[in-house]
């Protein structure tokens, strides 16, 4: 595959499956725009991409989500894949005191920011006939913890509003997919707030949990959102892709 002068954003592109995917696609030839909060991060990962447009920005801020879209576009002169990847988690309690306040944030970031990533950037990426994917969750199509309807609850939300777009855009030869991970070994466990200990023993019992007995390595994620982005895929819209080491073919 090549993505010679196709212009990329990756937000939550800071680390685990969003640097990875920026990691590929300026690999394979692609201008990359890099979003992300941390800026150490950052930098670690533009390092590794080929003069990639870095861009230290919230979601869930409608100016910072401006500031990406007019940014890329003023810098590489147009937009052809915007990768919607960066996501929060809170486990919580229906019956928690905070539990409004962790729903907001956690809808804020996870749904309304690809929501409004995708209305600002849907102009350019119809003039492009590009496509847009977002990274989503088998959290959305199985519940996998007792205490995380915010983020389950945004990432059934998420598929519905794909394929909805999906629906829309079509007509303009704008495909929007899906990739909804299992569990990938990032730093996603690390930021709820545990010890190397917790983190190691959170990433076993994910183990256990699979009919393939293993963790993924975000390159694996990449390596599907790429061939999504790709012509190779051309067929493809609307639709949602599953990689999950067979999670959710575990029988109870």
């Amino acid at each position: 595959m090549s993505f010679n002068d196709k212009v990329v954003i990756v937000t939550g592109g800071s680390s685990g499956i969003g640097a990875a995917i920026a990691i590929k696609f300026s690999s394979l030839g692609a201008k990359i725009t890099i979003v992300g909060r941390n800026e150490q991060k950052l930098h670690a990962v533009a390092k590794k991409c080929e003069n990639p447009l870095i861009l230290i920005a919230d979601v869930t801020k409608e100016n910072d989500m401006k500031k990406i879209v007019n940014d890329t576009v003023k810098h590489f002169g147009k937009l052809d894949i915007l990768v919607n990847n960066a996501g929060i988690a809170r486990n919580t309690s229906i019956l928690n005191e905070n539990a409004m306040a962790d729903y907001d944030q956690v809808m804020a970031t996870n749904i309304r920011s690809c929501v409004y990533l995708t209305h600002l950037s849907a102009p350019h990426i119809i003039k492009t006939k590009g496509n847009i994917i977002n990274i989503s969750s088998i959290a959305a199509l199985k519940v996998l913890s007792k205490q995380a309807f915010t983020y389950n609850a945004s990432k059934a939300a998420l598929d519905h509003f794909t394929r909805s777009v999906a629906s829309e855009l079509a007509s303009y030869g704008v495909r929007v997919n899906v990739v909804s991970p299992g569990p990938v070994r990032t730093d996603f466990i690390e930021n709820l707030g545990l010890d190397k200990a917790q983190q190691e023993a959170a990433f076993d019992h994910m183990r256990k949990m699979t009919a393939l007995d293993r963790v993924s390595d975000p390159e694996e994620i990449a390596d599907l959102v790429l061939f999504l982005a790709s012509d190779k895929a051309k067929g493809i819209t609307g639709a949602t892709f599953v990689s999950d080491n067979g999670s959710m073919v575990i029988a109870d």
